[in-house]
């Protein structure tokens, strides 16, 4: 009885915590909403583009690698729409703390970094839904005529929260490389590119080589974008893997867990440099 007691107190606090970080967090962002609400712009010019380019490969085929024009452009829309939920720059902040020594504030404080990264990441996301993802929805289902209702939407609901967790514990860790990197900008660029081309960014993982599907369904860095967006539109297939959305999802929730697991013991392990070194 008592450690359900504690266990609810902890839960409690944590979301007294979350909400006040994120609140927080979404009002100093809403200062800089122009900002934000250039994504209205900049997400269909990109999705045009996918359309000019894909739309000139099926010019002479019905479908590219079992992808009709029709589905390819859903993909793009959905990667697109997805990919306002789950940004984060986590690991700019984290390198910028590590390097300037503020993060030594964080050691002190009951609450972790990591947990207080996470708090404003959902503040700085639930205004992004509001200005970024619900504007440019709506542009592609009325005016581009493009179906982003997914078949089942819980699923994809649970799908994209947790890649919204997997993006930000893996820049979390890219962050955390600061404790030992003086520079960790180099490392991050070359995570960035390994991340989109890896998470379906850039084109549908199933046009590559068998082999490197193989060892990508292996990595975690498509269940940031390519799983939620492959369950929001209904199917999963991978390296000849075909799986159901509650499969996947429950796979991908694995994922997430072990990612928490190896931010823990980076964190450990570079808290435990930064503070032997005397910052």
């Amino acid at each position: 009885m008592k450690i359900i007691l504690n266990m609810k107190q902890a839960i409690i606090k944590a979301t007294r915590t979350t909400h006040a970080v994120g609140w927080a967090t979404l009002k100093e962002w809403a200062a800089y909403r122009s900002h934000m609400a250039v994504s209205i712009i900049v997400g269909p010019i990109y999705f045009l583009v996918q359309y000019f380019i894909w739309d000139a490969m099926f010019a002479n085929r019905e479908t590219l690698n079992g992808f009709t024009l029709e589905e390819m452009l859903v993909y793009y829309g959905a990667m697109s729409v997805i990919t306002y939920l789950t940004f984060d720059f986590a690991d700019w902040n984290l390198q910028m703390l590590i390097r300037t020594g503020k993060y030594t504030t964080f050691i002190l404080r009951p609450v972790s970094h990591r947990f207080f990264a996470l708090s404003q990441k959902i503040g700085h996301r639930t205004l992004g839904f509001w200005l970024e993802f619900l504007p440019v929805l709506l542009i592609y289902l009325f005016i581009f005529k493009i179906n982003l209702i997914p078949p089942e939407p819980g699923w994809a609901i649970i799908s994209v929260i947790l890649g919204f967790l997997m993006t930000f514990l893996l820049n979390y860790c890219i962050g955390l490389t600061a404790f030992w990197l003086t520079n960790a900008g180099g490392i991050r660029r070359i995570f960035l590119l390994i991340r989109d081309l890896s998470g379906g960014m850039f084109v549908p993982l199933t046009f590559f080589p068998d082999i490197v599907q193989t060892i990508l369904f292996f990595l975690p860095f498509q269940f940031m974008l390519y799983v939620p967006v492959q369950v929001f539109i209904g199917n999963y297939e991978l390296a000849g893997i075909s799986l159901s959305l509650p499969q996947i999802v429950g796979i991908q929730a694995l994922a997430v867990i072990a990612m928490w697991g190896v931010s823990e013991v980076l964190v450990r392990l570079g808290e435990n440099k930064f503070t032997g070194v005397g910052v």
